[in-house]
């Protein structure tokens, strides 16, 4: 069940974040021209979930239980949606 979710390249044309569902838990991969993150999530540590949504696009806050929240950026609402449902279903 390793699902994948891109941003949109509208609005990161180069780095688009990305977040990576497996049966453990989920990784959300923050990319920079320079660098960048790569964050793993036991889906027993995570809190909550929200969604900050745009006229276009969407922001996703993961909230973990014991370090500070994870921002992905540039998601359509729809996949937003989806992930936040995803994570819901497991947690």
């Amino acid at each position: 069940m390793n699902e994948v979710f891109t941003a949109s390249r509208l609005t990161d044309l180069l780095t688009p974040d990305q977040v990576v569902f497996n049966e453990k838990g989920v990784s959300f991969r923050t990319k920079k021209i320079l660098g960048g993150s790569d964050s793993f999530v036991f889906y027993s540590d995570i809190s909550g979930v929200e969604i900050d949504r745009g006229i276009f696009f969407a922001t996703i806050r993961i909230l973990p239980r014991a370090r500070p929240e994870i921002v992905i950026k540039g998601f359509t609402k729809g996949d937003a949606r989806r992930i936040r449902d995803l994570i819901l279903e497991r947690v």
